[in-house]
């Protein structure tokens, strides 16, 4: 009698990945253990009919492109609910509870991550690098009907997602229901983030100067692209420290100044000259 270890050793060998992955999602995403967590962060919510375990699974399932949409993905599930209630269900999920979910699945992963000693080495050893950057739904992407014909159209949201390039996972996201809302306006939620020793890497849309001062009184670091419009005073000439792929690299030191504070002690302002074209870009 073959038994069912035996059977899963054969898709282990022949697709090792797709084993390994449904394996991490059932840890991660078990039913049980999701919705006793989301009754303990849940705010305004409650489960009547349909639980939010069933609920993430048929996201799941459209996020991972098994079923099309949430429609078919409702018709081949379990819900003993109506499809109305499945959708109200949905669209009151509240922001906090889908940042939770993130910083759950973040926290779950870096342990196995960890444990298997599976992380990528390090960019900055003794410092924990953070990707910054946002993550907004397109205006043609709306599921109205009334919405589809036009690109200027309410924005269904948008947020901001820290990602960790050593444990090559989105570790946090700052969600915003109003996808007309500038990211810089939700800075001050990631600054709730910051640790010691953190390194911020940003484009130059995030190039504020409360952002950077308020790294910097989190004791963390920053390395963000500069916005043209950001006021700074030259400590130094352009230095050449050496070059990459697409040009050359200078550094000159700087400094920040906002309401009578001075970023110390001071900071490094890179330039990359591209060998096409002698553009100055920093």
């Amino acid at each position: 009698m073959t038994t069912f270890g035996e059977i899963l050793q054969v898709f282990a060998e022949k697709s090792p990945a797709t084993v390994m992955v449904h394996g991490l999602l059932e840890r991660f995403l078990n039913p049980e253990k999701i919705d006793e967590w989301f009754d303990s962060v849940r705010d305004t919510q409650y489960t009547r009919k349909i639980l939010f375990s069933s609920a993430l699974g048929i996201m799941l399932e459209v996020v991972c492109r098994v079923r099309s949409n949430v429609h078919v993905a409702y018709l081949n599930s379990n819900v003993d609910a109506s499809r109305v209630a499945l959708y109200d269900k949905l669209k009151n999920v509240e922001l906090s509870t889908s940042r939770e979910l993130v910083l759950y699945s973040a926290e779950q992963a870096e342990q196995l991550i960890r444990e298997m000693k599976a992380c990528n080495a390090a960019i900055l050893p003794g410092y924990r690098v953070k990707f910054l950057d946002g993550n907004c739904i397109e205006s043609t992407e709306h599921r109205l009907k009334v919405l589809r014909d036009t690109n200027s159209g309410a924005l269904p949201g948008k947020s901001l997602v820290i990602f960790d390039p050593e444990l090559d996972v989105a570790i946090d996201v700052i969600p915003c229901s109003d996808g007309h809302a500038q990211e810089r306006s939700l800075l001050p939620q990631v600054l709730e983030t910051v640790e010691k020793n953190d390194v911020f890497v940003a484009d130059r849309n995030f190039c504020v100067l409360s952002f950077l001062f308020g790294i910097s009184f989190s004791e963390g670091y920053f390395a963000i692209r500069q916005h043209k419009s950001m006021p700074y005073k030259s400590l130094s000439d352009m230095v050449f420290i050496g070059y990459t792929e697409t040009g050359k690299v200078y550094e000159r030191r700087f400094n920040l100044h906002m309401k009578g504070r001075n970023l110390k002690p001071g900071g490094l302002l890179l330039s990359l000259i591209k060998k096409h074209g002698m553009e100055n870009r920093k």
